[in-house]
Order: structure tokens, then C-alpha cells, then sequence
């Protein structure tokens, strides 16, 4: 990646890293919403879950990102089970509106309540007078970057440790899609009440869904502090959420790399056209005369800068309308068109229609 999308401006390690965490949130994110149809506006409750005990981690263990993302898996697990008991006793719009409640709930208790614990607006952070008993002799002076074997979790180091864990991630999925499992949460999108005359409970399937979920959206929440090790409330509005869900969508929902693109579609536009200004457009549009090039950058810059969301909106409404399975439907009518045989040659000349 850092070659291949260095032509686009896109190869460097901040935006890399970016598209490996986000595209595991989005996977996780899919897993619940495209196998089962459940529509989560919560998920970023689960993000800053993760994120704040990664932070603790570091804080009491030791800079090791490890135990920082077993941690984080394991305390975002339990939190999901919680909210997902409850939430999952409603189906549709009702189970939506519920994760978004516990989501922004979860929000102002860390920005405001739990401040002991989250540091409130000011976000927690490492500091050198923290505990961190693993770390030994380094405990008060050691480095307050996340480091894995001395190699410190920054630049494409830190980007090619969030791709290892977005191809064990991206596996772990798979499995999961094939299995009898992901079968049966496929039954439960389809037709829930079928499933229910069949004498299937759904709810312990859509649970098990709803908590693994919650998992990869913590990991994804951890890498972020493993990268950066700052964890703050904003991760957990309902922003953070709706963007997650924008991600699968674009990519399309139900699919295994749709999620993952959609996530790199985002980012790329979120950092690469949002640091467009006018300047830059007449250096692109130079080549135009003048009476062209001012009008064509006049219409351009709404659409870059701080107007990036009005491409992303464009583009959204676009593949909406005419790619209603994402990019992942766009790309698979192109594999079939170059599948199609272009039809045989018989000896006059004449072209056969293929068997």
C-alpha cells in the first residue's frame, strides 16, 4: 500500500493506518449490520470503550500494545453484551434509536461523569509518573509510545501492525461468513418470523452478533491509542457511529472487502480533499485559459476544503441510486463483463453466439 497508493498522495503512514483501523471497524460493524440487518447507530460507544482501556493499559502494565488489545477486546465484549441484552429485545427502528441512546449516554458519562476515570474533555493520555509495573526500569523515564519487541508503534511500523491485525480480523470474518453460524444470522436478516416457526430462538445468535461486533469495534478503538496513545470522549458521539455506517454501505453491506473499501473511500477523502484550497485548484486547473479556469475552480472548491462532505454526499447519492449493493456490486458487473465470452469465429467468418 505504501507504494500502490503513493501516486493518489495516499502512501503515507498516518492516512495507512488510518484506512487498516477504520476498514477492521467497518468488518466488525458488517458482521452485525449486513449478516443480520440490525442497524447499530452505537457502535462508537464500543470504539471509545476500547480506546480508554488501551490507554489504561499503558497507563498501569506498560507501553506493550498486546495486553492493551486483548484488553480492550475483552472489556468492549462485555460492554456489547450489556447493551445488546437490552437493546435487542427491539427489532428495526426501535433497536437503532436504542443503541444510539446508550451510545450518547455513554458519551456524556465520559465527557462529563466519569471524569476520574476518562479525564474528561481533556482526554486521558500517558503520563511518565503512571505505574506501568511491566515495564520494569523504564517505568518512569521508558518511552510513552507503544512499543512491541522495541519497535516503536509509529510511522509504517504502526501501520503495518494494524494491517497484521486487519488480516486476522478480515480471516477471523471469513471463517465466520462461512460457517453455520453466519447461516444462521443470514436466516435471521432474511425471514426472523420463518425462523421463529421453525422453532429457533434468533435472539442468542443476534446477541453473539452484537457482541462480536462490539469486539472488533474495541480492537479498532485500541489500535487507534496503540498508534496515538490519547483516548477522548469524541470517538463515542453519534458522528462516529453514522460514519461507520456510511463506510459499509458504500463498500456494500453483506460483503467481505465491500466494508474495507468503503472505510479507505472515507478516509481518502476525508485527509486528501479536505486539504484542498484554491491555490492548489489552480495549480491542477493551470493548464485551462483563464476565462475557464477561474469559473471551473470557483465550482470545484465547494466540493473540496472544508466542502469534502459535499462530495461525500454526491458520491453516496450516486452509488445509492445506481449501485444499491455499494462498490463491491459495481465491481463485480465489471468482473462479468470481462467474464462474458466475446462469442466463437466459425470458418466463413461469421460470429457464433458462445455455448
Amino acid at each position: 500500500m505504501p507504494i500502490w497508493l503513493a501516486p493518489i498522495g495516499a502512501g503515507y503512514p498516518d492516512l495507512l493506518q488510518k484506512f487498516a483501523i477504520f476498514g477492521l471497524f467497518a468488518t466488525g460493524f458488517n458482521l452485525l449490520f449486513g449478516l443480520t440487518g440490525y442497524l447499530s447507530f452505537g457502535h462508537a460507544a464500543f470504539l471509545g470503550v476500547g480506546s480508554y482501556t488501551a490507554v489504561w493499559s499503558f497507563k498501569l502494565l506498560g507501553m506493550n500494545p498486546i495486553p492493551a488489545a486483548i484488553l480492550a477486546v475483552v472489556t468492549s465484549g462485555i460492554f456489547a453484551l450489556a447493551i445488546g441484552y437490552v437493546s435487542l429485545r427491539r427489532s428495526g427502528i426501535y433497536f437503532s434509536i436504542l443503541t444510539l441512546a446508550f451510545a450518547q449516554m455513554s458519551y456524556n458519562l465520559a465527557y462529563s461523569v466519569l471524569t476520574p476515570i476518562t479525564n474528561g474533555e481533556t482526554g486521558l493520555r500517558v503520563l511518565e509518573s503512571d505505574p506501568r509495573i511491566l515495564d520494569g526500569s523504564a517505568a518512569t523515564d521508558g518511552p510513552l509510545i507503544s512499543s512491541l519487541f522495541g519497535i516503536e508503534m509509529t510511522g509504517y511500523a504502526g501501520f503495518y501492525f494494524c494491517a497484521a491485525v486487519l488480516l486476522i480480523g478480515f480471516f477471523v470474518a471469513q471463517r465466520i461468513f462461512r460457517s453455520p453460524f453466519g447461516i444462521m444470522l443470514r436466516a435471521v436478516k432474511t425471514n426472523q418470523n420463518r425462523m421463529n416457526y421453525t422453532g429457533l430462538n434468533p435472539r442468542p445468535y443476534t446477541l453473539a452478533a452484537f457482541v462480536i461486533s462490539g469486539m472488533y469495534a474495541g480492537l479498532a478503538g485500541a489500535l487507534m491509542c496503540i498508534t496515538d496513545p490519547l483516548a477522548g470522549a469524541e470517538r463515542m458521539q453519534w458522528t462516529a457511529s453514522g460514519e461507520v455506517v456510511l463506510m459499509t454501505i458504500l463498500g456494500g453491506a453483506g460483503t467481505l472487502l465491500g466494508p474495507i473499501f468503503g472505510a479507505a473511500l472515507i478516509k481518502y477523502f476525508e485527509n486528501i480533499f479536505s486539504a484542498f484550497n484554491e491555490q492548489t485548484l489552480h495549480e491542477i486547473f493551470g493548464f485551462l485559459p483563464d476565462f475557464l479556469e477561474y469559473p471551473v475552480v470557483a465550482v470545484s472548491s465547494l466540493f473540496v476544503g472544508e466542502g469534502w462532505h459535499l462530495t461525500l454526499g454526491v458520491l453516496f447519492m450516486l452509488i445509492v441510486i445506481f449501485l444499491p449493493g455499494g462498490l463491491m456490486e459495481g465491481i463485480s458487473r465489471i468482473f462479468r463483463a470481462f467474464k462474458r465470452s466475446p462469442g466463437k469465429t466459425n470458418p466463413t467468418g461469421a460470429t457464433a453466439p458462445a455455448e
